[in-house]
């Protein structure tokens, strides 16, 4: 996958309750009544860390994420918590840190299949049994928002810079499943399409460019960069109807995943 910028917490934040809904989900899924040691894995601005600290208030959380932005804002909505920048690929626990929950909203996508799974067994594998791993993944690649900005790339003066940028897709649910087996007990996937009411197809815009745009954008700039965008939002017009109430809705599946060792 290409190597974006810094991500911008405000531009992420334009959503922040639509965000919030799938940590929410997927912590009510996690079978674990009180653990005392939890990291948060690609934190963003702080609203995953949010939904854990109320949850469970008691326990010790670390968070990290790769972008300084986003620890910064973070920070500043839970400045008595934890905070780190830190690559996902590469971390580790310091030694004799038992983690009892490993938590992940909306990051593991960005990760190849291979690389995926080795984070996960790298970092579950040490832990007691009974430790838990939970992630959800924006599973959305084939959805209007994503195959447009590819359209996009390909159909413009612009195509030569962004050739080849592109999101992993995610394996098969068959194959996660299986490969996670291997060294866990229990393994419980399941999907979740949400329908996100927004202003309107320019609205639909601004969301991707808190996220799945940014590999396209990253690589443009000025005049272009905005002829890019504004290319994109003919393209959206007329994927996404505008409803009765003025607004559209943006329809975005989900995968959910909780392992545990």
């Amino acid at each position: 996958m290409t190597k974006t910028k810094d991500w911008n917490a405000t531009q992420y934040l334009k959503f922040e309750d639509e965000r919030t809904l799938p940590p929410r989900d997927l912590l009510a899924r996690v079978p674990l009544p009180s653990p005392k040691r939890i990291i948060d894995l690609g934190c963003g601005p702080g609203n995953s860390t949010s939904v854990l600290a109320r949850r469970y208030p008691d326990a010790k959380i670390t968070a990290l994420d790769a972008s300084p932005d986003m620890i910064k804002k973070a920070q500043t909505v839970l400045p008595e918590r934890d905070f780190h920048v830190a690559d996902l690929t590469t971390y580790r626990p310091e030694a004799g840190d038992a983690v009892d929950l490993f938590f992940s909203s909306a990051v593991f996508h960005w990760l190849t299949a291979d690389d995926r799974i080795a984070v996960i067994k790298r970092l579950l594998k040490p832990q007691t049994p009974g430790s838990v791993f939970a992630i959800q993944m924006p599973n959305n690649l084939n959805e209007p928002m994503h195959a447009l900005m590819r359209e996009t790339a390909v159909k413009g003066p612009w195509a030569r810079k962004l050739t080849g940028v592109q999101r992993n897709e995610l394996e098969p649910v068959q194959v996660m499943h299986d490969r996670l087996k291997l060294f866990c007990a229990k393994v419980d996937v399941w999907e979740t399409i949400y329908y996100h009411s927004v202003e309107g197809p320019e609205a639909v815009v601004e969301w991707a460019k808190g996220a799945g745009l940014k590999p396209f954008v990253d690589l443009l700039e000025g005049d272009e960069r905005e002829a890019f965008l504004e290319a994109y939002l003919v393209k959206i017009k007329k994927a996404y109807p505008v409803s009765v109430d003025g607004r559209v809705l943006l329809r975005y599946p989900r995968l959910f995943l909780v392992a545990v060792k």
